[in-house]
């Protein structure tokens, strides 16, 4: 059925989140996919990213920096294999620790977030041993997940990662911190206002 209304998402031409809550759904409160911040937020952000993305490791901090400075706000991350086997293989492992290890998700994510350069077997299986979630293997819900990432990202026109959207503005590559703070605050304004 997912995959039927992911489907059914990409075949529609403009984005209109009034006319589709199954794809606020898949993007906000999927719980296949990663998050924190805020229970009920104010404000959610949606990042799209890759563990080989250099981009997107100098820009990940920041985004977790706004969810502990700003209370309302939530973060999710779907992961997006643009790069390389290795990623794929990485956000597979993620994923799946998600799932069945959440209380280690987020050190795992910050471990596969700080390497420099590309990930191989064998610095994931470190990152795996360092974070307590070597005995995790990627399963198939983890391979159903990125396929829905991949036609997501597709719907919402995401060329590369990073790509974040914040409340409904989506944000191409890594901003300033200042730049990413600025329209966190335009946007819980807005809520506000509504």
């Amino acid at each position: 059925m997912r995959i039927l209304t992911f489907i059914l998402l990409f075949c529609v031409s403009t984005l209109s989140f009034a006319a589709e809550p199954d794809l606020e759904n898949l993007l906000w409160n999927d719980p296949n996919t990663p998050s924190i911040g805020a229970e009920k937020p104010r404000l959610t952000l949606v990042s799209f990213t890759d563990y080989n993305c250099p981009y997107c490791k100098q820009f990940d901090p920041e985004l977790e920096k706004i969810v502990h400075k700003y209370p309302d706000v939530k973060l999710v991350v779907k992961l997006l294999p643009f790069r390389s086997e290795s990623s794929a293989n990485s956000a597979r492992i993620a994923l799946t620790a998600w799932r069945e290890q959440p209380q280690q998700f987020w050190a795992l994510h910050q471990r596969l977030m700080s390497k420099k350069g590309y990930h191989d077997d064998a610095s994931i299986h470190a990152a795996q041993q360092k974070t307590g979630t070597e005995a995790i293997k990627a399963d198939g819900q983890s391979a159903e997940t990125l396929q829905m990432n991949l036609i997501l990202s597709q719907v919402l026109g995401v060329q590369g990662t990073p790509a974040t959207l914040v409340g409904k503005t989506m944000v191409p590559g890594a901003i300033p911190y200042a730049d990413l703070e600025a329209l966190v605050k335009e946007e819980l304004a807005k809520a506000d206002a509504s």
